[in-house]
């Protein structure tokens, strides 16, 4: 039987498609032009159908040739604007009036019914085995058409046989839009005039790419995440990846993405760079807060019209969403999206939800970003302001852009208290409705703000802001919104990696809030109903997938300053705590100049020896203190012994303000003080940090969050870290970087179980059952039955499902899944408790761990010989050890 092979895998997914309104047939391949790249009878069909008098004229003014310069025409068109660009602006041609349409996406209105009757006549097709070379006979597996035009191509593999690395590789190295010897490049392949995207799928997981470039090219992962890891969640229906075909492709959703979503990057000269097709989690979040959005906005006007004789224009408006998208996630993506659709999205009676979407952050790509997707999608410009307060007052720009007409607003941190309480007014004044979308951004505040922090910040937090620390955009909202009654028209979207405790408050959703209050729930035995986020793309997933690094890879705690000071001799926090004394010692200690030195050498030296050689020498390291005098101390103290050793290594520090340190200095120090950073002469400390001139940067609260830097490899802490601040601060490293790999933490204060447990919140709190040991199987049947991997039930399922000759390959998937499920899930299981022991230096705990990984491998190789796949259990493989071990049950048949 071929029911495991990628023949059976094919025909289901173009059978399902073309039982939900694709068209398909077989041997439609024959009618591909592969110099054209176009599926012509269907570019025509369009035409003919949508534009009868257009096509009228072509063929009076062409008669029998209309139809090859209509051809010719549209392939030079995508060969000079993009086939993204012919989709939505048509191609001009001798003779007619207008552009000739390719195609209707919905409009933002639907209002005209002859676009809608056009949009219902878009033909969407899929056609496999596509013989697409003009210089072999090379085939692939699906080419998915949108009126005639290629928009994207899938490589299958099924995983019973091979994985989707295989069908990655096959793109790399057998799919080039540019075969090596020959001069013209492949028309379907090519970027930007080819397919649009292209899918490497399996059973198991899905990934994608915009632009083939041979072996360098990069597929990013499109799966819709397990339960907080990498991958996709099993499917008690079949494929895991069957959302791709049964949702993403869906009729109205494939259109959307193609009509709403993919945005093109250009450079200074206009020339298409790259083209952004969204990734899952980033499709799924902004598709459920609009829907979220739309639902609530009916059921207050459903509720506001009870009783009255008509509904005012503030009601349903006024719901909180957060969104916990981790760093790597691309959020300023996410976020330009979502300004834009919210700024657009109309009610069931086509009355528009949002007078302006008012966007705070701090990432300077974001205004360009959003400006450049506008006008890509509506050849529209100047619907996006941006706040400065430079040549007029914030007020008046403000009042100017939020009554102007202007669409989207973005200011900045420090323009957002001014914007949020100009929105809150005129919402309350004049009943207009905004959204308010908050962007993870940090700033030192003062005047009126920071009076306003002062009820909703901590001493520990409102100790650092009077030290020179940031606040964060939460801090802001939290300030204006407990300073406020409940508001109605507005809309509140916040975007963080870590959410503090009262950003879940204000903004996190009880998910059973109808069931009761957490009293009545705690006496019937349910948990309380805590708020949680809108949507999440978790840490785990980020690293899983390869986006960030995780910086507690490499995490290594050092004894507090008293190891360093006392010859080895070791005191415990504990004892330290109980004696004010001996905290008055511990602060005396820590800014000695002896202890300071000593750190310095230790760090100065590990950067030397472990930092410095990473990313062909520019890898840059953080060192974090506790305050503004030990900014001042240890920079000093640095200077003097790089200066005593020769070593060529610059060295910047921050810190907000002014202080005096008679010790160190007569004068006061600043961070443009010619003792702290005397070359710096005006330049922003950022930008001087990412130069080569420097490698080291001390902070003291500035910059410990917020502080994008991707050659950060390395972080020395000497400050006391609890909780969030734990994770925002030792996050600075993960960013992702090509060639790096690892990132290393040297910790002289903190305890390695305290900063692991911080993460956990953030990264995953799931426990998984202990599993029991299969580290003797040698009689590989007989063991197996032992083991408990399987009962007879799913063994009769599998052989029912193989022995039917009617069967499809989502049943064979269905059947093996739960098998396949509980093996990964011991796998986890294993790799998680190998990492904590590893963390925790627990060599008894860490050679256990490593003895079930070992054995849940060993069963594999013992059938390696059969098998095409290569094993291992590298954590950062999750996905490919999910395929790896389908394909071994599969064997086991």
């Amino acid at each position: 039987m071929s029911l495991h092979k990628e023949i059976s895998f094919e025909n289901e997914i173009c059978d399902s498609l073309a039982a939900n309104g694709w068209l398909y047939a077989e041997n439609d391949d024959r009618q591909y032009d592969r110099t054209r790249a176009l599926f012509p009878a269907d570019v025509l069909a369009w035409v003919q159908e949508t534009q009868p008098k257009a096509w009228e004229a072509l063929s009076k003014n062409h008669g029998a040739s209309a139809e090859t310069i209509l051809l010719d025409r549209l392939r030079k068109s995508q060969d000079d604007r993009g086939t993204l660009d012919v989709l939505r602006h048509g191609v001009e041609l001798l003779g007619l009036r207008q552009p000739l349409s390719l195609c209707q996406f919905k409009p933002a209105l639907a209002m005209n019914a002859e676009t809608v009757a056009r949009y219902q006549k878009n033909r969407l097709r899929v056609v496999r085995q596509v013989r697409y070379s003009l210089h072999n006979e090379n085939a692939i597996d699906l080419v998915l058409f949108l009126n005639g035009l290629a928009v994207a191509t899938v490589e299958l593999k099924t995983d019973f046989t091979q994985s989707v690395e295989d069908a990655v590789d096959q793109y790399r190295f057998d799919r080039n839009p540019k075969p090596k010897g020959q001069g013209s490049p492949e028309p379907l392949l090519s970027f930007p005039n080819g397919a649009l995207v292209h899918f490497a799928v399996s059973n198991m997981e899905v990934r994608m790419t915009t632009r083939l470039e041979g072996a360098h090219t990069t597929f990013l992962p499109f799966n819709r995440g397990d339960n907080g890891a990498a991958g996709n969640p099993p499917n008690e229906q079949g494929h895991r990846t069957a959302y791709l075909w049964e949702t993403v492709w869906a009729r109205d959703s494939w259109l959307e993405i193609l009509g709403r979503y993919l945005v093109t990057k250009r450079d200074s000269k206009k020339q298409i760079q790259k083209i952004i097709f969204p990734r899952f989690h980033q499709l799924d979040a902004t598709r459920k807060l609009l829907n979220a959005v739309l639902a609530e906005h009916s059921q207050g006007v459903r509720r506001g019209c009870k009783g009255a004789e008509a509904p005012t224009t503030t009601q349903g408006a006024g719901g909180k969403y957060l969104i916990q998208h981790s760093a790597g996630s691309g959020k300023t993506n996410s976020i330009a999206w979502s300004a834009h659709f919210l700024a657009d999205l109309h009610d069931a009676e086509h009355h528009k939800l949002f007078d302006s979407v008012l966007v705070v952050s701090d990432r300077n790509v974001l205004d360009a970003q959003l400006q450049e997707a506008i006008f890509d999608f509506e050849r529209t410009s100047g619907v996006v302001a941006t706040i400065t307060g430079e040549g007029a007052s914030k007020s008046a720009e403000l009042a100017q852009a939020l009554s102007g007409g202007k669409k989207i607003v973005v200011c900045t941190i420090q323009t957002f208290p001014f914007a949020l309480k100009a929105v809150q007014d005129l919402a309350a004044a004049q009943g207009k409705r905004f959204a308010v979308i908050a962007d993870e951004a940090h700033s030192s505040q003062t005047g009126e703000t920071a009076a306003k922090l002062k009820q909703v910040l901590s001493a520990e937090e409102l100790q650092e802001l009077n030290d020179g620390g940031e606040v964060s955009t939460e801090d802001i909202l939290a300030a204006q919104m407990a300073a406020r009654s409940a508001e109605s028209g507005i809309t509140y979207v916040a975007f963080t990696a870590t959410p503090k405790a009262k950003t879940l408050e204000l903004f996190g959703r009880r998910p059973n809030q109808d069931v009761g209050r957490d009293s009545s729930r705690q006496e019937v035995g349910l948990k309380p109903d805590l708020p949680e986020p809108f949507h999440v793309y978790s840490m785990r997933q980020a690293i899983e997938e390869g986006f960030i690094l995780d910086v507690l890879q490499n995490y290594t705690p050092y004894k507090t300053a008293f190891k360093l000071a006392h010859d080895g001799k070791e005191m415990d926090d504990a004892e330290v705590e109980r004696s004010a004394a001996l905290k008055g010692i511990m602060r005396w200690v820590k800014l000695h100049p002896y202890n300071i030195s000593q750190k310095v050498q230790v760090v100065v030296e590990h950067f030397r020896d472990t930092i410095s050689p990473l990313l062909n020498g520019r890898a840059k390291a953080m060192v974090v203190v506790s305050s503004r005098l030990e900014a001042v101390r240890w920079k000093l103290a640095m200077e003097k012994y790089i200066q005593s050793q020769g070593y060529k290594i610059g060295a910047l520090v921050a810190f907000s303000g002014e202080l005096n340190d008679k010790e160190s200095g007569p004068d006061g120090f600043s961070e443009t003080s010619r003792a702290m950073n005397p070359n710096l002469k005006g330049r922003d400390m950022r930008e001087a940090f990412a130069s080569d001139e420097y490698q080291i940067l001390l902070v003291a609260n500035k910059f410990q969050t917020g502080f994008d830097q991707p050659l950060l490899c390395g972080m020395y802490v000497d400050k006391r870290l609890a909780g969030i601040q734990a994770v925002q601060t030792l996050s600075r490293l993960n960013r992702a970087y090509p060639g790096k790999d690892a990132t290393y933490v040297v910790d002289f204060v903190n305890e390695a179980e305290e900063v692991l447990a911080a993460f956990k919140t953030y990264y995953d709190t799931a426990t998984l059952s202990d599993v029991t040991d299969p580290h003797l199987v040698y009689d590989l049947r007989s063991k197996l039955d032992a083991a408990g991997f399987y009962d007879d039930f799913e063994v009769d399922r599998v052989v029912n499902v193989e022995l039917n000759p009617h069967a499809k390959q989502s049943e064979l998937a269905a059947a093996l899944e739960p098998v396949a499920s509980r093996i990964l899930q011991r796998y986890k299981a294993a790799q998680a408790q190998l990492i904590a022991a590893r963390g925790r230096i627990d060599a008894k705990a860490a050679e256990e761990a490593n003895n079930e990984l070992n054995a849940l491998v060993r069963i594999p190789r013992k059938v390696d010989k059969h098998s095409t796949g290569n094993w291992t259990h590298d954590p950062r493989q999750s996905g490919r050890g999910r395929s790896e071990a389908t394909r071994f049950f599969s064997f086991l048949l």
